[in-house]
């Protein structure tokens, strides 16, 4: 329960923030419509009404149901998508520490922290129950009153009804109440009218109030207050929901004045009789009891005898209309144009979803071994080491080797100075030996049951987030022209054709593919030339294979280039460029040529491709939470 309280708790908090930014500009674009028709204003309110009930990520799957294109295969998040998102779910990455979590001792104030999910649904339920029962009480002396109401079948009051209905068929009831006069019920409308008051008016009077009333019936007022109650019993914490029925009753009753006015009814008699009824009559207990009152009454009666409206232009109706296709379409066209983009991402940040969920190691120790000072010695036995003895892992390594490999990390430079981790976390080395509870797993499987060692025994909290980075964007120097050695697969050797790399001084200059299509090699020459091979490969993939960590940024496809490639590169680094870290770089080896071919140059001349400096929504890893391990 916990955790799905938990899981609830951003999805609620999103909702609740775009739901009020929408109440707030709907409330400025009626102040800008002041002069205009209540009927528009309510109208508006009530989409802001709605709008509590329908959250944009309810549109947004609508969106993701739709039919997808079927060419979109490699697309990467692009920052309008980025930052839509970003806004639409700003409590997306929200989290709750478990109560029971392992990680660290709790004090009292991550105690309450903890359990503030369940304290907050507890709270919320309480207050929901209040509000329905409230709201029950006066819908039961509603009801008292209609019992002891009596069906009317003459008289004037009846008579008049009758004469003004237009097709609308209003049940009539006589009350000895003294409540106001309103309308009953949602889908058969009952009148409700006080007996004692009809000896106060004149039949105009009766006739201004009855056409009141049946606007009420035609605009279905009791439905539309119906909704907001609901609104009110779900968000009754929320301080705008309850100002907003203030605003619909205000603009549904001048909306109904208006009417009455325009009909041809006297202004001045049908302000005389607002007056004398609610001089005489009580205010209905419940909204959905549409009646007279509600509103300002003084302010009603200034605006009645006033009554100059402005009539919309054409303009101002069509960007109405447009706004309001927006606020409908706009995140389901957003939810069907990344829905495939998303579930491609859902799959390569889901792979612990797909290696079996949460892991444990059968059997594991950690021990400091002061005498590593920073190396490692990683071995890792699974069935890709096509062994029996597969799911053991034997490693004498920094605790930051063990943290990248179980979250399948690899970063940059500048994301690797980005962590802020302890020093001790970099240098002190740890041997770790475990065993696995089943046979031969998967290395992602392994990398699962790091991830629960390294929680229970360094208390390591740690999660990926998608952050605006810097990175390198891969584009085409001429918009649709290919380089010399970039070319579709299809124009190159088929996938069953095996295409193997010669060596040799007089065979450089030989094209060099994978071995196995849809992957990429790299291989150093003796002449210092390296050379790089993709075989029926993305541009996705080979802007990943660029970056390996050395150029310091990750490198990311913006040629808007689709399908597959073959491409070959080749050039010879000066010292220091990519391809060639000055750390692993053997002293003894001669140092390369000043004029051999850069790395850039060989991306532009050969592929035709530059990289230059750009932003990009990532995943980085944050780490929340680390502290040297307890003793076995």
């Amino acid at each position: 329960m916990m955790q799905s309280l938990t899981s609830i708790a951003p999805i609620v908090a999103n909702h609740l923030w775009q739901s009020t930014v929408f109440a707030a500009a709907v409330w400025l674009v009626t102040l800008l419509l002041r002069r205009n028709a209540a009927r528009v204003r309510f109208s508006l309110w009530l989409a802001a009404s709605i709008k509590f009930l329908v959250p944009f990520s309810l549109l947004v799957g609508l969106g993701g149901l739709l039919p997808q294109q079927q060419h979109v295969e490699d697309q990467r998040p692009t920052i309008v998508y980025s930052t839509v998102n970003a806004m639409g779910q700003p409590f997306a990455d929200f989290k709750v520490l478990a109560a029971d979590s392992p990680a660290h001792r709790m004090g009292l104030l991550e105690r309450v922290k903890a359990d503030a999910p369940v304290m907050l649904a507890v709270i919320w339920l309480c207050g929901a129950v209040v509000v329905v029962l409230v709201w029950c009480v006066r819908w039961r002396q509603m009801r008292r009153q209609l019992r002891r109401a009596v069906p009317a079948v003459e008289g004037r009051e009846f008579e008049v009804l009758r004469r003004m209905e237009r097709g609308a068929r209003v049940s009539l009831l006589l009350s000895r109440d003294l409540m106001e006069p309103g309308i009953f019920k949602v889908f058969q409308p009952v009148l409700i009218w006080p007996e004692q008051l009809s000896a106060r008016l004149e039949d105009e009077h009766i006739e201004a109030i009855m056409a009141h009333e049946l606007v009420h019936v035609r605009r279905r007022d009791n439905l539309t207050a119906t909704l907001h109650m609901l609104v009110e019993a779900l968000f009754w914490f929320h301080p705008m929901v309850w100002w907003m029925e203030r605003r619909l009753v205000e603009e549904r009753e001048r909306a109904c004045d208006e009417a009455v006015v325009e009909t041809g009814s006297d202004a001045t008699t049908y302000a005389e009789s607002l007056l004398k009824a609610c001089r005489f009559c009580v205010e209905s207990p419940l909204v959905c009891v549409s009646g007279i009152t509600g509103a300002d009454l003084s302010k009603r009666v200034r605006s009645i005898m006033t009554l100059r409206l402005e009539r919309l232009s054409p303009m101002m109706k069509s960007v109405l209309a447009l706004l309001l296709l927006i606020a409908v379409t706009g995140p389901v066209f957003f939810g069907a144009h990344y829905a495939e983009l998303r579930a491609q991402q859902a799959v390569a940040e889901d792979w612990q979803r797909a290696a079996g969920g949460k892991m444990a190691f059968e059997v594991a120790s950690v021990r400091l071994n002061p005498g590593q000072s920073g190396l490692s010695n990683f071995r890792l036995s699974t069935d890709d080491a096509y062994t029996p003895t597969g799911g053991l892992l034997t490693a004498d390594s920094p605790l930051l080797t063990y943290i990248l490999f179980a979250y399948k990390y690899l970063p940059t430079r500048e994301q690797f100075h980005e962590l802020h981790l302890p020093q001790w976390v970099q240098d002190d080395s740890y041997e770790i030996n475990a065993r696995a509870p089943i046979t031969n797993p998967t290395k992602d499987q392994m990398r699962l049951m790091m991830q629960a060692l390294l929680k229970e025994r360094f208390g390591l909290v740690a999660h990926l987030e998608t952050q605006e980075t810097p990175v390198l964007e891969m584009t085409l120097i001429k918009q649709g022209t290919l380089g010399p050695q970039l070319h579709r697969h299809e124009d190159g050797p088929a996938c069953d054709l095996k295409v193997t790399t010669v060596h040799g001084e007089e065979q450089k200059d030989t094209d060099v593919f994978p071995s196995q299509c849809g992957g990429i090699e790299a291989e150093n020459r003796p002449d210092h030339m390296i050379l790089l091979g993709g075989r029926d490969t993305t541009m996705e993939v080979m802007a990943k294979s660029l970056q390996v960590g050395r150029l310091g940024r990750s490198v990311v496809d913006a040629t808007g280039l689709t399908g597959k490639y073959d491409f070959t590169l080749k050039w010879t680094p000066a010292h220091g460029d990519f391809g060639q870290d000055p750390r692993t770089t053997s002293p003894d080896a001669p140092a390369p040529e000043p004029q051999g071919t850069t790395f850039q140059e060989a991306l532009q001349e050969q592929l035709g491709i530059k990289l230059k400096p750009g932003k990009a929504p990532l995943k980085v890893m944050v780490i929340d939470h680390v502290e040297r391990p307890s003793e076995n």
